[in-house]
């Protein structure tokens, strides 16, 4: 049953053991602003008893209306449920669909719930993909946290110490400009451009920041120059890296393992227990993240349209 916003009781949601920032009300509106996305929250019940929450949004894309949890190019780890203890995710997972192709009218439906186990029961019908993810155990005592990264990483971290390099804490809107303009650099190391734009970023910050959702991080050097900036939203146990970038003439300095390295203290002293940093980019490796698989799952009212959502992915892939 879907709940408007302003019906929805946000702190108990957020206060659930499998909560994360990307359900909050503060990303739905972020989503809203950047997306074009309409939010979609809805009680689960079994029977007349409420067990949990779905989050969600609802996108038009080539004139096929989507509800994704989440959905590709959102810029967004994880959505799904929040489920009362002893609640099957793949029943609620079962009634997530007639939910989307009757009550909301959309053909199509995208799911990612860190706490889906595999495989999916084949009775549903959902298609899966196995993207992989890195994550950091911000669990373990700091000093362990730093020896578990590469050896390399370590002495990085050191010689921007000893090189002046000082990171702190950063706030309002015209940071995303400057983080913007230094991933701008980044991409044209490679001819490219980002693919996404400036007012994302502003927009982040302006839903993020004031919920103390978003942690904004810039490197400076020894002569007080902002040469490098990261951005890593969290709450309730879990950051993610969402954003790094840093000026190349600057990069020998090693500003970003700084950053990274503040990030990590920083969430663990509010309570982060795991930092989770994405997939791909061999270069996460040397944090001492374990690789993990979490599962994306996909389900299409019409036949043919999940073939057809592949291939639209893969066309964006080449970047054609």
């Amino acid at each position: 049953m879907r709940v408007a916003l302003d019906d929805c009781d946000w702190v108990a949601m957020a206060a659930a053991s499998d909560s994360v920032v990307f359900q909050s009300r503060e990303w739905l509106e972020f989503l809203a602003q950047t997306q074009g996305a309409e939010p979609v929250v809805a009680s689960v019940m079994r029977g007349d008893e409420q067990v949990g929450w779905f989050t969600g949004a609802i996108v038009r894309r080539f004139g096929v209306r989507i509800l994704g949890s989440p959905f590709a190019g959102w810029t967004t780890t994880w959505m799904g449920f929040n489920l009362d203890d002893g609640v099957d995710r793949w029943d609620a997972c079962a009634a997530l669909a007639p939910f989307a192709f009757g009550d909301l009218r959309c053909l199509h439906l995208e799911l990612r719930d860190r706490q889906l186990v595999t495989p999916a029961p084949p009775s549903l019908g959902w298609a899966q993909s196995e993207p992989d993810t890195y994550l950091v155990d911000l669990a373990v005592p700091e000093d362990e946290v730093f020896g578990r990264m590469s050896s390399a990483c370590r002495r990085a971290v050191r010689k921007a110490e000893k090189s002046g390099v000082v990171v702190e804490l950063a706030s309002g809107e015209d940071f995303a400009h400057e983080y913007y303009d230094q991933l701008r650099d980044v991409f044209a190391k490679q001819s490219l451009e980002p693919t996404y734009g400036v007012d994302r970023v502003v927009q982040l910050i302006r839903h993020l920041e004031p919920a103390g959702s978003v942690l904004l991080l810039r490197a400076r050097s020894a002569d007080g120059d902002s040469i490098a900036t990261g951005i890593f939203p969290g709450g309730n146990g879990s950051a993610y890296f969402w954003g790094g970038a840093s000026w190349r003439q600057h990069q020998g300095l090693r500003p970003n393992e700084a950053i990274f390295w503040h990030a990590m203290k920083c969430w663990k002293a509010r309570g982060a227990t795991v930092l989770e940093m994405g997939g791909g980019g061999d270069y996460k490796l040397r944090y001492g993240p374990r690789e993990v698989t979490i599962p994306s799952f996909r389900r299409s009212r019409l036949p043919g349209m999940l073939a057809l959502r592949d291939a639209a992915e893969r066309v964006k892939r080449r970047g054609y």
